[in-house]
């Protein structure tokens, strides 16, 4: 064995991309046994549009496990709230959501977006100091604080805004289809895909091109280091848990919208299925957590179209078909 010469380029890490390929491979193996081409464009923009919106509430609870090693059980309390909150400013302003108007729409989406993520977050700031901080490190009784955080928020809800369903009707220039040939696709969902790209650009961005994103994956991995420097862990991490809380609030509204109504249960019934695309993912990928995302919706509506009676399973069907494969998820990031 000879040292490498100074000039000879660092050898560079095998890129793993089976795990990318396989919504891919998922859409062509279903198209035969679909049938119909537009049916198959129609379900495969759907699944798309649907891992999209999952992928953004998903997003923040695997960036904060995979950065602060904290197990949030409440997540899903985040993405009530910040559905909630978007009632307040689009239900008094019904008028500009039905007008026909991109722009008004626009004009009142925005908002409506921007209040949800900033309550949400400083929620989070709440949950990190009266619930996270005292139990760092114990995984046991995070669960434990975190579930009973998620119990008190869902009955906050119930006494505020009642036990009923509130509609919340898409804004009107985001309703019908685009109509190519024989396949319609509809507008809300492509806006979906597109927000849902630009959280994971984002996040990936700050991750591994600013020195925000440096400071906290080096915190991850030698915390005492960095504090030697000057730098202040405790608030890079307590900033990362609100931009996850922020996240969660932006896929309730996504989420609500979609649905076209809003419930105080909605958080705890999508616990369930962020977690499974966290573990399907790999604890702590933001990578693995988006191509688990798009799996999961693909699973859900192919299935639905082929098979309905197994839709409400699909999803651990496939997780368990996962971590046959591989214990650890898609891309495990961390041994824990």
């Amino acid at each position: 064995m000879t040292d490498l010469a100074a000039t000879d380029a660092l050898p560079k890490p095998k890129r793993d991309i089976l795990p990318v390929m396989l919504p891919a491979i998922l859409a062509l193996t279903m198209l035969p046994l679909i049938g119909s081409g537009s049916s198959w464009v129609t379900l495969t923009v759907a699944s798309l549009a649907m891992g999209m919106m999952i992928f953004i509430m998903a997003s923040g609870l695997t960036l904060v496990f995979g950065l602060m090693d904290v197990l949030n059980f409440g997540h899903g309390a985040f993405i009530a709230v910040g559905a909630y909150i978007a009632t307040l400013v689009l239900l008094p302003l019904a008028g500009w959501v039905q007008a026909d108007s991109l722009l008004l729409n626009l004009a009142v989406l925005a908002p409506a977006i921007v209040l949800s993520m900033a309550v949400s977050g400083a929620l989070g700031l709440v949950v990190e100091r009266v619930l996270i901080l005292p139990v760092y490190g114990q995984h046991l009784k995070q669960i434990l604080m975190t579930t009973g955080g998620l119990i008190v928020a869902e009955q906050a809800l119930y006494a505020l805004w009642g036990p009923q369903i509130i509609p919340l009707p898409l804004p009107t220039s985001l309703r019908g289809s685009f109509i190519i040939g024989d396949v319609a696709i509809a507008k809300y969902r492509l806006l979906a895909m597109l927000v849902g790209l630009a959280v994971f650009s984002s996040i990936q961005l700050v991750l591994n091109r600013t020195k925000i994103g440096l400071l906290i994956r080096a915190g991850v991995e030698n915390r005492e280091m960095v504090e030697a420097l000057g730098y202040r862990i405790r608030r890079l991490f307590l900033g990362v848990f609100m931009v996850g809380s922020g996240l969660a609030g932006l896929g309730g509204v996504m989420w609500a919208l979609y649905r076209e109504q809003v419930h105080a249960s909605m958080g705890n019934d999508l616990t369930v299925l962020v977690f499974i695309v966290v573990i399907i993912g790999g604890l702590g990928s933001i990578g693995g957590c988006f191509i688990g995302a798009l799996l999961v919706a693909m699973v859900a509506n192919y299935g639905g179209f082929l098979v309905p009676k197994l839709a409400l399973v699909s999803n651990i069907l496939l997780m368990v078909v996962i971590l046959m494969w591989r214990p650890r998820g898609l891309y495990a990031v961390t041994s824990r």
